[in-house]
């Protein structure tokens, strides 16, 4: 008969027994390898879990970024969680050994401006975009986003045939480097970086026809964080 395996004991969270500055130690490297050894970022109710009821989570995270700086990969808060990140400085670097592309180095400046748009008036149908850029947005732009991750289908319209909507993923969070959609950058940043216009976000219909598609500069696309580093622990940004 085979032996029956002993339950492993529970975690102490509290680890009354240790003086305060060991039991903050302790609770700072939990906190640490479970986000290093996750492939997602960690949302704040996991760390809840490995750690006393009275620790300060942020406070954890702004310690161990602390004892981070000067290392090329630091904790950052990306969709709704924590990762291990390298720094943006060593995408190069990063690259030139692993060969990895962006996640969006496949999409053109026509479906960046799409995903711009749906990133900031999300809940938005196809034929709604097309009336914002003056150009509808094709069938292949709404199959290259999804294919990279960054929309999926939202709820239907309440508009004639109920068509489908298009809203970011939490992909599109982590490829950019946002904790949440409230980290977007104000519009009169992607005005500077020549992506979008005010005017063409708040404007009830633009003329068919007209052509933005040289307005789209991807290198400086105003929604990239320049520092953001690639998913993971060695991925490049």
């Amino acid at each position: 008969m085979a032996r029956r395996s002993k339950p492993e004991s529970a975690l102490d969270t509290e680890l009354a027994e240790l003086p305060p500055e060991l039991r903050w130690r302790e609770w700072m490297g939990r906190v640490e390898a479970v986000i290093f050894a996750a492939p997602e970022p960690v949302p704040r109710e996991v760390l809840a879990q490995i750690v006393g009821r009275d620790c300060a989570i942020d406070l954890i995270i702004a310690d161990i970024r602390e004892e981070l700086r000067g290392r090329p990969y630091d904790l950052v808060a990306v969709a709704g969680g924590w990762q291990h990140r390298t720094r943006g400085a060593f995408a190069p670097v990063i690259r030139a050994v692993s060969g990895a592309p962006q996640p969006t180095a496949g999409l053109s400046p026509t479906e960046m401006l799409f995903l711009s748009g749906i990133a900031y008036l999300q809940p938005i149908t196809r034929s709604e975009l097309g009336k914002v850029f003056g150009k509808e947005m094709s069938r292949d732009s709404v199959a290259a986003l999804k294919r990279a991750g960054v929309i999926t289908a939202g709820p239907r319209s309440p508009e004639p045939g109920a068509p489908y909507t298009y809203v970011t993923t939490d992909t599109f969070l982590s490829v950019f480097g946002l904790a949440s959609l409230r980290d977007l950058p104000d519009l009169e940043k992607l005005e500077d970086a020549g992506l979008l216009s005010k005017d063409q976000l708040l404007a009830d219909e633009i003329p068919m026809g007209v052509d933005h598609e040289g307005d789209v500069d991807t290198e400086r696309n105003g929604i990239a964080n320049d520092d953001r580093a690639a998913t993971g622990r060695t991925g490049p940004a």
